[in-house]
C-alpha cells in the first residue's frame, strides 16, 4: 500500500505516522525526543525513529514510504531544508532534510515549522477545512500562528510569518523571551495563565487548567486572571484581523481545551474590539495533539504530486 512517513518532533516527544494517499493513518507511533541527550541525540533519535517507521511499512505495508515529512519546533529554513534555531532543542543549523533522506535511501523529504505544519493540516482537513484564508492560532506553552491562503501555509521571506506571539499588546509588560516586554504570549498563552493562577491562588503547582475550573465554578480571582488573559489575547487577535481579514480564526492548543470557558468571552471580546474589521468565524482547533503530524504527512505527499505535475 503505498504511504509516507510523517514525524512530528515536539520539546519532549516525537509523534509519527504511515499516512496513505487519502489521510489515512495506517500506523501511529510516539517517543521521547530525549533531549537531555543534547541536540547530537535527539538528531539521531529522529533518523533511527524515520528509519524504524520505513522498516514497519516494508514488513507490514509491503513497501517502503515513497517520502517523508518532519514538522520541527524553532526557526526552519523549509526552502533548504535546515532546522536553523530550536532552543527548547538545543540544535543549530542542522541539514535535517539532507540526513533525513539519506537515512531513508533517498526518498524524497519536505522539512517543515511545527505550528505551520498544524496549521496546513487544520487548513486542508480540520476546522479550517473550506475557508480560503484562516489564521491558526495555538495557546500553549508559547502563542505562534499559521497563515492560511489557498490551502498553502505562508511562512513570509524568511521563514517568520505568524508570530503573533510576539505582537506587543502591553506596552512596558512583563518580559519576554525574544527581548520584548509585552509580548501577548507573556499574557494570554498557557503558561502565562498558569504564572497568574499559581500567584493569585497561593498554589504553586496549579495551572491554566486549574484556572479554567475555577472560573467555571465562579471564582473571583480565577474570574480576573481568565479575563486579563482573554483581553490581552482579543487585543493581538484584533491586530491579526486588521492585517490579515482571515474568513476563520481557528485557536488550538492547551488553552482551548477549556471549550466555551475560553470560546464565548473571547469571542464577545473581540466583537467589542473590531470596527471596520470584518468579523470571522472563531473556531476550536479539530485535530489536537495529531495537528502537526497530520501536516507532516500532507507535506509529504505534495512532494510527490510537484513531483508527478
Amino acid at each position: 500500500m503505498r504511504h509516507v512517513i510523517a514525524l512530528d518532533v515536539g520539546g519532549t516527544g516525537m509523534k509519527a505516522a504511515l499516512v496513505g494517499a487519502d489521510g489515512t493513518l495506517l500506523y501511529e507511533a510516539r517517543r521521547a525526543t530525549g533531549r537531555d541527550r543534547g541536540a547530537d541525540a535527539v538528531v539521531a533519535s529522529i533518523l533511527d525513529f524515520a528509519a524504524d517507521l520505513r522498516a514497519h511499512g516494508l514488513a507490514h505495508l509491503g513497501r517502503p514510504a515513497e517520502a517523508a515529512g518532519l514538522a520541527v519546533p524553532g526557526i526552519v529554513d523549509a526552502e533548504r531544508g535546515i532546522a536553523v534555531y530550536a532552543a527548547n532543542l538545543g540544535w543549530r543549523d542542522v541539514p535535517l532534510r539532507d540526513l533525513l533522506a539519506e537515512r531513508l535511501d533517498g526518498v524524497p523529504v519536505a522539512l517543515g515549522h511545527d505550528v505551520r505544519t498544524g496549521g496546513l493540516a487544520e487548513g486542508r482537513i480540520g476546522a479550517g477545512r473550506g475557508a480560503d484564508r484562516f489564521l491558526f492560532v495555538p495557546l500553549g506553552t508559547g502563542i505562534a500562528g499559521a497563515i492560511g491562503i489557498d490551502g498553502t501555509i505562508e511562512a513570509g521571506a524568511h521563514g517568520c510569518a505568524g508570530e503573533i506571539g510576539h505582537v506587543v499588546v502591553r506596552p512596558g509588560g512583563p518580559e519576554c523571551g525574544c527581548g520584548q516586554r509585552g509580548c501577548l504570549e507573556t499574557l494570554a498563552s498557557a503558561s502565562a495563565v498558569t504564572r497568574a493562577w499559581a500567584a493569585a491562588s497561593g498554589d504553586p503547582g496549579a495551572d491554566a487548567a486549574d484556572c479554567a475550573k475555577a472560573v467555571e465554578s465562579g471564582d473571583p480571582a480565577a474570574l480576573r486572571v481568565w479575563q486579563d488573559a482573554v483581553d490581552a489575547l482579543a487585543d493581538g487577535l484584533v491586530t491579526a484581523l486588521t492585517l490579515l481579514d482571515p474568513r476563520t480564526l481557528i485557536i488550538g492548543g492547551g488553552l482551548a481545551e477549556a471549550g466555551e470557558t475560553l470560546f464565548t468571552p473571547l469571542r464577545a471580546a473581540v466583537e467589542e474590539r473590531v470596527t471596520f474589521q470584518q468579523l470571522p468565524d472563531i473556531v476550536p482547533a479539530a485535530l489536537g495533539d495529531t495537528a502537526g503530524c497530520l501536516g507532516a504527512g500532507l507535506l509529504a505527499w505534495d512532494l510527490l504530486t510537484e513531483v508527478t505535475a
